[in-house]
């Protein structure tokens, strides 16, 4: 088919059959705190109804009205069962997680039984910068609550982690996606976290051994072919990649990812190939439309390069790298004026990132 035709093709019926894309989901600690009312526990709650209005006011946000009218409470009536497990919670939803500890640690005082208020400790210890300390806590309640909104298996192994206790990190990922600890998913489930915390090396060998233990594991060649071209080894990324699509010929991400390795090393004929099996096996994500804008103005076929990267704009016009492209693009095309208005848009979507904390 004609290489004109193609794109059109695709454009076309991308038009119609794409959906919203399907992002990863992204680790927020700083937010994982803030979205659910706390839950009521059997064990520390009063049966009245004394902390209706507080739980309404953290419902709706408003955590200093709740903690005053907490505080209020402790004021008139001292010892009152279940307040300090409260405004323990009330300082843990509100991100004042030192005010959390001091208050949760109280309230296990009162109770040691209070699983919900020991887990939340351990959640405001690592929130609060100190793995070290939430471990002990964390490590005693592993059940879902949903005052925590937040899996603690998953904040225990990143804890584990932090403190470089790898073994044990591996063994709270394990149970988190209930796979046995000693197997080749454990592994992998481990050098991908691991690999989010910016512990590279360790990733690389947890990934190593991930294929040692099985050779066919889906997803682990591509980790390798990742942590490979994160350190511009090109050769081996590309020898990983291919790799993955042995046993996993349907993945469009490892095309799109192959696609870009050899874009590296300006293979750009091979990379176009891989970038237009991973479109139409995909035609939600547009990291393979951007790439493939790049790989087409590299070419000299400007014209397509801009069709490519106005489909990743349909798809995602705030992200500044497909727009800066485009300007590029007709500046190459001498159509100056379209170039000027893309660049500055490039240019403030930047700002605008930057200036995010």
């Amino acid at each position: 088919m004609p290489k004109d035709h193609w794109f059109s093709f695709v454009l076309a019926g991308t038009l119609i059959a794409s959906g919203p894309s399907f992002g990863a989901w992204h680790e927020d600690v700083s937010q994982i705190s803030s979205s659910t009312q706390p839950s009521s526990s059997a064990q520390v709650q009063p049966s009245g109804k004394e902390f209706d209005e507080t739980r309404r006011l953290l419902q709706q946000g408003k955590y200093d009205d709740a903690i005053s009218a907490l505080q209020q409470l402790e004021s008139t009536h001292p010892g009152m069962k279940g307040l300090s497990h409260e405004l323990g919670a009330a300082y843990y939803k509100k991100n004042d997680y030192m005010n959390a500890i001091a208050t949760l640690k109280k309230a296990l005082e009162e109770n040691p039984r209070d699983n919900e208020a020991e887990q939340l400790l351990g959640l405001s210890y690592y929130l609060a910068g100190r793995p070290a300390e939430a471990i002990p806590a964390l490590e005693k309640v592993q059940t879902w609550y949903p005052s925590a909104n937040v899996d603690a298996s998953y904040i225990l192994g990143i804890c584990y982690i932090q403190t470089k206790d790898y073994p044990n990190a591996r063994k709270a990922f394990a149970k988190m996606f209930d796979v046995p600890a000693e197997s080749a998913a454990s592994y992998l489930f481990t050098a991908r976290m691991l690999l989010r915390q910016d512990f590279g090396p360790v990733a690389e060998e947890y990934a190593h051994k991930a294929v040692a233990l099985d050779p066919k594991l889906p997803l682990a060649h591509e980790l390798l072919g990742e942590l490979y071209l994160y350190h511009s080894q090109i050769e081996e990324a590309i020898a990983e990649f291919q790799k993955e699509l042995e046993l996993n010929p349907g993945y469009a991400q490892a095309y799109y990812k192959l696609a870009d390795s050899y874009s590296r090393v300006q293979k750009y004929d091979e990379a176009e190939r891989l970038l237009q099996r991973s479109i139409w096996l995909d035609s939600t994500s547009t990291g393979p439309y951007i790439l493939l804008g790049k790989v087409l103005e590299k070419k000299g076929e400007t014209q397509l390069a801009v069709r490519a990267l106005q489909r990743a704009l349909s798809m995602d016009p705030n992200n500044p790298i497909p727009h800066h492209l485009l300007g590029q693009a007709y500046r190459d095309l001498g159509r100056n004026e379209d170039a000027d208005r893309e660049l500055k848009v490039a240019g403030q979507l930047e700002e605008k990132q930057n200036a995010k904390p």
